[in-house]
């Protein structure tokens, strides 16, 4: 079987909900990740054989197979195909496990994964209210709720279970949450984000111009006594908005091919795909998926917590990160060193291949050489990616 590598990655840098990304529609912001693709690579954009693109909110201007129309903005030609993925907040982690799974089989040799969700424009929960709005507004059926009683839609619920279930103080979380804003402004002063970012042009309300390339959701004066006060939003609960990820507007992508892909390009690859899984868990609980699924990889790879040398999890709450951390004894200097999505926001389907961004071009700043990505998922599950810088 083939091998399966990163040639490039990029993401845009987050907006926050009515931010710089406001005016930006969904479709136009993953083109202009698919287009920096092509230019870092200089691929024929002929040669691109598929683009799979992660989407959680697939209605409004995400609607109609966002994937085919961010082809169809962007400078690749007619001729390469779309088709949009949901697997919830793993979306383009999932879209990347299908693209390199693509060009191990030999049926495609260059695909790129991509994900979006413009989070102003299409809120979160948007198909189920217009679905409600007709009159089918249950979110689960008669026999999942017959299965599950308890089931619930909201994840903070899940979030407190976790915080309840592995013995996660406040004051835990709200450490966390601060670091994980100094650990994104220090990133960022250092310019750790810059060969990562595509540079937005954006339009204010009074007409000026200027170019959208810091994520905005850092809180540059974030202080511990400021995210201690933040009232947590279940009563007697340990969650606040504080310690949750950000609603976010952005797009992420990443180039996979295989050896022949590499010869095609002439290009050296950036990483290999090492290994890949997934697992589903308890739907009730639903965000502890990333545990198990990082055991079962590790087991799988032939690999110790103890060889991977940079973490990304994905920081939906923080409880999340916190027990994965606790459950898998690994080294916590080694998870999300630049921030997680607490300071740089989580714009749902985007967030797969913007961490997997982040991560490969962290490994290269740091002479590291693996690197593993988590992240929970509505439903309970999760995806564990596995990979080797090169």
């Amino acid at each position: 079987m083939a091998e399966a590598y990163i040639v490039a990655a990029a993401r845009t840098a987050g907006g926050r909900k009515g931010g710089r990304l406001a005016g930006w529609h969904p479709v136009d912001l993953a083109a202009s990740v698919l287009d920096s693709l092509v230019d870092r690579t200089g691929v024929d954009p002929a040669q691109v054989e598929d683009v799979i693109m992660g989407c959680v909110m697939q209605a409004g201007e995400q609607s109609n197979n966002v994937a085919r129309n961010a082809v169809m903005a962007s400078k690749l030609p007619e001729s390469v195909p779309g088709t949009s993925v949901d697997r919830q907040c793993g979306s383009s982690q999932q879209a990347l496990h299908f693209a390199a799974q693509a060009v191990m089989a030999g049926s495609m040799d260059i695909v790129i994964a991509a994900g979006v969700e413009g989070m102003t424009r299409v809120p979160m929960g948007l198909p189920a209210t217009l679905a409600a709005k007709n009159g089918f507004g249950n979110y689960y059926s008669p026999n999942i709720q017959a299965k599950y009683p308890n089931i619930q839609f909201s994840q903070f619920t899940g979030a407190e279970m976790m915080a309840e279930k592995y013995g996660l103080a406040k004051e835990e979380l709200d450490q966390y949450s601060y670091q994980s804003h100094q650990k994104a402004i220090a990133a960022t002063q250092a310019g750790a984000f810059k060969d990562e970012i595509v540079p937005l042009k954006i339009t204010r309300a009074d007409g000026s111009t200027d170019t959208h390339n810091i994520d905005e959701g850092i809180r540059f004066d974030a202080t511990i006594d400021g995210i201690r006060g933040v009232k947590t939003i279940a009563e007697n609960g340990k969650l606040t908005a504080a310690s949750a990820s950000q609603i976010c507007d952005g797009a992420s992508g990443v180039m996979i091919v295989n050896e022949k892909g590499l010869k095609a390009l002439g290009i050296a690859p950036l990483a290999r795909i090492h290994h890949m899984t997934m697992i589903g868990g308890d739907p009730i609980i639903m965000l502890e998926a990333p545990l198990p699924a990082t055991h079962r990889a590790l087991k799988k790879a032939g690999m110790k917590i103890d060889d991977i040398d940079l973490f990304e999890v994905n920081e939906a709450f923080a409880s999340v990160p916190t027990a994965w951390l606790k459950d898998t004894g690994a080294d916590p200097s080694r998870l999300n060193v630049n921030g997680g999505a607490i300071a740089l926001g989580h714009p749902l389907g985007g967030s797969g291949t913007k961490l997997m961004t982040t991560l490969v071009n962290a490994l290269k700043q740091r002479n590291k050489r693996y690197g593993l990505q988590t992240m929970c998922e509505g439903g309970g599950m999760a995806n564990v990616t596995i990979i080797e810088r090169l």
